[in-house]
C-alpha cells in the first residue's frame, strides 16, 4: 500500500517571531516579494523594519488586490520576476498565503499568519477564485511551504472570533482522519507536482498524521477554553500557544495527510445557502463535524463531548447559528446535493453514503444542536 505524508520544511512559532522574518530570507537571497493587504502590513509594519534593517534584506510589496485570481497571480509574479526577488512571502490570512502560493509555485516561500483561522498555513495546496470571488480551481504544487512563521503576539492581537473559528476547522481533523483511514481512502499528500490524482499512484494516510490529528483533537478540548480567555485579553499563553499549534500545524498535517470526509463536504454543502454566506470557514465545518458524527452514529459520549466543547468555546452547534434560521426540504436537499457531488471527500466516508443519508444527518444535527443549547447538555 502506497502511503504519503507532506510538511514544510520548517515550522516556527513563538512571540516576536516577525523579528526573525529577514533571516529566513537572507537563507534564500537578498529581497523577498511581499503579499500581503495593506493592513496586515500596517500591523506588523514595526517588525518587518527592524527585520528588513538587522539583516539587510529588501520587502518588495505588491498591494496585494485580495483576491487569489489567475490574474492576480499573473500580476505578481511579474513584479517578482522584475524585481528579481529570491523568495516570496505570504503574510496575513488565507488569500493571500494560498496566492503566495500560486506565486511561489513550488519555489522558495515563506507563510506568515497573522490570525490562526485555517489551518492552510502549513498545505501545499491553494483555492483558486474568479475575480467575482466564486470558486474557481484548487492547486496542488510539487512542495509545501519552506518556512511557516508565526508570531504569537501578533495572532494574540487579532479578533477572537478568528481563533475560535480556526478551532472550528481544527475540531473536524481527527473525525476526518479517522474515517478516511477507516475506509482505506486517498489523501491530498500524494498528489504530486501540481497533478490531480491518476497522474501518479495515489496514496493512502499515516499512522503519523492520524497520531497529530488525534492529539489536534485532545488539544483543543484541554486548551481551548483557556485560549479564547487569552485572546480575549490580547495575551500571550501556555495554553493560547497550544491551540494556535493545533490550528496551524496539527490540523494542517493532520488534514493534508490524514484526510478530509463528511465534514469538510457538508460545509461545502452549506454555502449554497445564502444565510450562511457571513460566517467563517471554521464556523460552518463545526457544524459539518457534528452533522458528520450523527451521518457515522457516533457514540453518545462522543457527540456530547463535542456539542460541549463547541458551545464552551462559542461554536456554531446547529443551523441558526451559522444564519440559517429556517430551511425547507429543497433547500436542505439542494445542501446535500452538493456534498454528495462525484469529488467530494464525503466519500471517504467509511460506508456508502447517499443524499438522503446526508440530509438526514444535517436536519438531525440541527435538532439535536438546538436541543443540547437549549437544555445545557
Amino acid at each position: 500500500m502506497r502511503r504519503a505524508f507532506i510538511c514544510p520544511t520548517k515550522y516556527l512559532q513563538g512571540e516576536g517571531e516577525l523579528f526573525n522574518l529577514g533571516y529566513f530570507v537572507k537563507s534564500f537571497g537578498k529581497s523577498a516579494l511581499l503579499i500581503a493587504h495593506t493592513n496586515d502590513v500596517e500591523r506588523v509594519k514595526e517588525q518587518l523594519s527592524s527585520t528588513a534593517a538587522k539583516y539587510d534584506i529588501t520587502f518588495v510589496e505588491s498591494n496585494f488586490g485580495g483576491e487569489c485570481s489567475r490574474q492576480e497571480v499573473a500580476r505578481l509574479k511579474e513584479i517578482a520576476e522584475k524585481n528579481n526577488c529570491d523568495c516570496t512571502i505570504g503574510l496575513g490570512g488565507g488569500k493571500a498565503i494560498d496566492t503566495a502560493k500560486c506565486v511561489a509555485d513550488g519555489g522558495a516561500l515563506i507563510i506568515v499568519p497573522t490570525i490562526a483561522a485555517t489551518d492552510a498555513p502549513t498545505s501545499h495546496s491553494a483555492v483558486l477564485y474568479h475575480e467575482d470571488g466564486s470558486f474557481d480551481d484548487y492547486a496542488y504544487f510539487r512542495q509545501s511551504p519552506s518556512v511557516v512563521l508565526i508570531d504569537t503576539t501578533v495572532i494574540a492581537k487579532a479578533p477572537v472570533r478568528l481563533l475560535v473559528s480556526g478551532m472550528g476547522d481544527a475540531l473536524s481533523t481527527y473525525f476526518e482522519a479517522r474515517a478516511t483511514a477507516a475506509s482505506f481512502s486517498n489523501v491530498n499528500a500524494g498528489l504530486p507536482c501540481g497533478a490531480r490524482e491518476g497522474v501518479c499512484p495515489p496514496a493512502k494516510g499515516t499512522n503519523t498524521a492520524l497520531a497529530l490529528a488525534k492529539l489536534c483533537y485532545e488539544t483543543l478540548l484541554a486548551d481551548g477554553v483557556k485560549a479564547k480567555e487569552a485572546c480575549e485579553c490580547n495575551v500571550v499563553t501556555p495554553a493560547l500557544e497550544n491551540i494556535i499549534e493545533a490550528n496551524s500545524l496539527l490540523s494542517g498535517l493532520g488534514f493534508e495527510s490524514g484526510g478530509l470526509a463528511g465534514a469538510h463536504a457538508i460545509h461545502d454543502g452549506l454555502t449554497v445557502l445564502e444565510g450562511a454566506h457571513g460566517y467563517y470557514h471554521g464556523e460552518k465545518v463545526a457544524f459539518g463535524t457534528i452533522a458528520q458524527l450523527v451521518l457515522e452514529n457516533a457514540p453518545e459520549e462522543e457527540l456530547e463531548e463535542v456539542l460541549s466543547f463547541c458551545l464552551a468555546v462559542g461554536l456554531p452547534v446547529c443551523l441558526s447559528d451559522i444564519g440559517v434560521e429556517k430551511i425547507t426540504d429543497d433547500e436542505l436537499k439542494a445542501v446535500a446535493e452538493k456534498a454528495c457531488i462525484p469529488e467530494e471527500s464525503v466519500h471517504s466516508m467509511p460506508f456508502p453514503v447517499t443524499v438522503d443519508a446526508v440530509a438526514a444527518a444535517i436536519k438531525t444535527a440541527d435538532l439535536i444542536g438546538r436541543r443540547y443549547k437549549e437544555n445545557g447538555r
